[in-house]
């Protein structure tokens, strides 16, 4: 497997331009595939302009000034993706990443109060012996529980004890963020929910069109419990 990225190649949902340098830092596996998570360098040095060049980023990096979900990363090639909370404690700021109009991954600002929490996808669930559940989250989390949650539904986390806090079912009437398709970085209305009893993936509809179940992801009931980035945020 390469180490290397070419920006002409990379994800398109990435926000950097292509042909100002040939290459750009590619992200370790971790919590996050590719195309939905920016690796920590690129964030603060392109996006967050706190930095000029790698070496100034990484002695940031390295020196414990970035959390990630309330917790110290020190590995400038961690993917950090969708919903992760990214706060610099010595600038008092807290961003969380989110998927703008027009699918590209991006930076919304939030108080501190809202740097506390996440939301979580659960993307299946095993039954473990004693009769627990373990639930098994989109930012590869694991978290052990007595509640009933099903897949595609979303769980709303504190940071960084994995405390559960609240949960939105993928349900008629609810509100959802569509992360994949033509209709990336959409928020709508749920209307219907079909499970198909056949390998085809369940479809998830919507006023104005339907995607698969893997593309929705749940941010709220009446509306949405997240801060949404417009098109020239961060």
């Amino acid at each position: 497997m390469s180490r290397h990225l070419k920006r002409l190649v990379a994800p398109k949902s990435w926000p950097i331009p292509r042909k100002t340098y040939a290459w750009v830092v590619k992200s370790r596996p971790g919590p996050h595939p590719t195309e939905r998570g920016l690796p920590l360098l690129m964030i603060i040095r392109d996006i967050l302009h706190y930095a000029d060049t790698a070496v100034e980023t990484k002695r940031i990096i390295s020196s414990g000034e970035v959390f990630v979900d309330g917790k110290i990363v020190k590995d400038y090639k961690r993917p950090v993706g969708l919903m992760d909370v990214l706060s610099i404690p010595k600038t008092k700021e807290h961003f969380r990443v989110m998927i703008d109009p027009r699918g590209k991954i991006r930076l919304s600002a939030v108080p501190e109060d809202n740097a506390k929490w996440k939301l979580v996808r659960v993307e299946n669930k095993t039954t473990l012996k004693g009769g627990k559940t373990q639930i098994n989250l989109h930012d590869g989390r694991n978290i052990l529980t007595d509640e009933k949650h099903s897949p595609g539904d979303t769980l709303k986390i504190e940071l960084p004890s994995q405390k559960i806090l609240d949960s939105y079912p993928l349900a008629k009437g609810n509100k959802a963020l569509i992360m994949g398709g033509k209709h990336a970085g959409e928020v709508a209305t749920i209307t219907n929910y079909e499970v198909t009893k056949s390998p085809k993936p369940n479809i998830v509809y919507f006023e104005k069109f339907s995607t698969i179940k893997k593309h929705v992801f749940v941010i709220g009931e009446k509306k949405s419990e997240v801060v949404l980035p417009e098109v020239s945020v961060v």
